[in-house]
C-alpha cells in the first residue's frame, strides 16, 4: 500500500526532555544509598561485636542488637519500597541513641574493662547518617554534635573502659567529621534538587504563558480551517453536484457543517476540558458511516483514556477532511477504504484514515488548496499533534494523525483483547 517514492509530510513538535534531576529522585536516591551505607557498616561492626556481646547484659545485647540491626533492616526495605521513608531513617537514629545511653548501665560485670571502641561507635556515621535524611538541617546538626559527644564522654568513663580523654575527644571530632561530610552532601543535593524543581516551575509558567499568547495564531488556523471544512468544500460540492448521489453528499456535508459549527460554538479551545478516547472514536466512526463510500472501520485498545476537547476536536475536524477527501477524488465503488482508531502506548492516540484509490503528488498540489495542508496537517500540528500523508499516483494515500507525537520507537500499540470492529 506504501510506495518506496510516497511523499510523507509530518508536522511534529518536540517533546519535552525529562528532567534528570529532581527533589524527589535526589531523596530516593539518597535515602537508598544511606540504608545500604547502614547494612555495609553494620556488617563491618559485626566482628567486633562478637567478641563484646559477653561485657553487657544478655537481655541488653540480645534487644539492643537486634533493634538496631533490624531497623537498618527496616530503613532499607522503606527506602526500597518509596514508603515510610523518614520514619524508618528517625527509627535508627533514635534506636542508636537508646542503645548509646543504656550502655553503661547494662554491663555484665563493671569490673571487667572495655579493649578498645565499643561496637557501636562502628555505627555513629550511620545514625548520624539517618538523621541527616529524617530531621530538619537544624536538627539533623544537633543529632550531629551531641551524639558523638555523647560516646566520647562515656568513652573515658570506666564503663567505657576509662580511655585517656584525648582518644575520647579525638573519637567525638572523627565522627562528627564523618557525619558532617555526609551532612553537607545531602543537604547541599535537596537543595540543588530544589533550584531545579523550582525553575522547571518557572519554565512550565513561562510555557504556559507563551501558549496563551500564541492563541491568537491557533485561532486564525482554526477559523480557516473551519471556513474550508464547513463552508467553502461544502459550497464547491453543492456547485458540482450534478447526480443525485452527489447531491445527497453536498446535503450530508451541509448538515455535519451546521453540527461541527454548532460543537465548535459551545467548547472553548482552553476550557480544559477533556473527553475520552472512546468518545473521540465514536463521534468519527459516526461520520464515517454517513459518508456516501462505504468505510471499514475497526477501534481498539481505547479504554478509559482521556483527551483535551481542543486536541479531540482538531483530530475530528482532520480526520473527518481526510475521510471526505477520499469520497470526492479516489474513486469510484470499486476502491477500498478504511478508518482505524487505536490507543497507543503511553495513553495516546493514532488515527488513520485510507484508501485504495487514485492518490496524488502531494508535492504538486496547489498552495491555494486547503484540504490537505491547512485542515489536516495545519490544524493537527497546532494541537500539538502530527499529519502524515502519504500517497503516489495510483497507489493511494493514507492519512495517519496521531496525539501527542512519540518517536517511531514510542508508538506501540497496546494489542489488547477489546477490540472492536466494524463495517459500514
Amino acid at each position: 500500500m506504501t510506495p518506496p517514492d510516497a511523499v510523507a509530510v509530518a508536522a511534529s513538535t518536540s517533546k519535552p526532555a525529562r528532567s534528570p534531576l529532581s527533589r524527589k529522585r535526589v531523596d530516593t536516591v539518597i535515602s537508598r544509598s544511606v540504608a545500604w551505607f547502614g547494612i555495609v557498616f553494620g556488617l563491618q561492626a559485626v566482628p567486633l561485636l562478637l567478641t563484646q556481646y559477653h561485657l553487657g547484659q544478655p537481655l541488653w545485647s540480645a534487644i539492643t542488637v537486634g533493634a538496631m540491626f533490624g531497623s537498618l533492616v527496616v530503613a532499607l526495605l522503606c527506602s526500597s519500597i518509596k514508603r515510610w521513608v523518614i520514619g524508618s531513617h528517625l527509627l535508627v537514629s533514635f534506636v542508636y541513641v537508646a542503645a548509646l545511653l543504656t550502655w553503661p548501665f547494662f554491663l555484665a560485670d563493671p569490673e571487667v574493662t572495655q579493649v578498645g571502641n565499643h561496637w557501636l561507635y562502628q555505627l555513629t556515621t550511620v545514625a548520624t547518617a539517618t538523621a541527616a535524611i529524617g530531621f530538619p538541617v537544624r536538627r539533623a546538626l544537633a543529632y550531629l554534635i551531641i551524639v558523638p559527644i555523647i560516646y566520647g564522654v562515656i568513652r573515658v568513663t570506666p564503663a567505657g573502659g576509662t580511655a585517656p580523654w584525648e582518644l575520647g575527644v579525638f573519637d567525638a571530632v572523627y565522627a562528627i567529621i564523618l557525619g558532617g561530610a555526609v551532612l553537607v552532601i545531602v543537604t547541599m543535593t535537596r537543595v540543588a534538587a530544589t533550584s531545579v524543581d523550582e525553575a522547571q516551575g518557572a519554565a512550565l509558567d513561562r510555557y504556559a504563558r507563551a501558549v496563551r499568547q500564541h492563541a491568537t495564531e491557533v485561532e486564525r488556523v482554526h477559523v480557516d480551517s473551519i471556513v474550508h471544512d464547513s463552508v467553502l468544500t461544502t459550497l464547491l460540492t453543492a456547485a458540482r453536484a450534478e447526480s443525485p448521489e452527489q447531491r445527497v453528499l453536498a446535503a450530508q456535508m451541509a448538515s455535519n457543517a451546521m453540527q461541527h459549527l454548532r460543537e465548535a460554538a459551545l467548547v472553548s479551545p482552553d476550557d480544559g476540558s477533556t473527553v475520552r478516547l472512546r468518545q473521540l472514536a465514536d463521534r468519527i466512526v459516526s461520520a464515517a458511516r454517513e459518508m456516501q463510500a462505504p468505510f471499514a472501520v475497526r477501534v481498539r485498545s481505547l479504554d478509559t483514556r482521556v483527551i483535551p476537547s481542543a486536541q479531540a476536536e482538531a483530530l475530528y475536524s482532520a480526520a473527518v477532511q481526510a475521510m471526505v477527501n477520499s469520497v470526492q477524488h479516489a474513486g469510484g465503488p470499486e476502491v477500498r477504504r478504511w478508518l482505524r482508531v487505536s490507543g497507543v502506548h503511553g495513553g495516546a492516540v493514532e488515527i488513520e484514515v485510507g484508501d485504495s484509490g487514485q492518490g496524488f503528488d502531494l508535492a504538486l498540489v496547489p498552495e491555494a488548496r486547503l484540504g490537505v495542508r491547512r485542515s489536516i496537517i495545519e490544524r493537527t500540528s497546532s494541537a500539538g499533534g502530527q499529519a502524515t500523508v502519504v500517497s503516489a499516483p495510483g497507489k493511494g494515500t493514507v492519512v495517519t494523525l496521531a496525539w501527542p507525537v512519540f518517536t517511531l520507537d514510542a508508538l506501540d500499540v497496546d494489542d489488547t483483547p477489546n477490540d472492536e470492529g466494524a463495517r459500514s
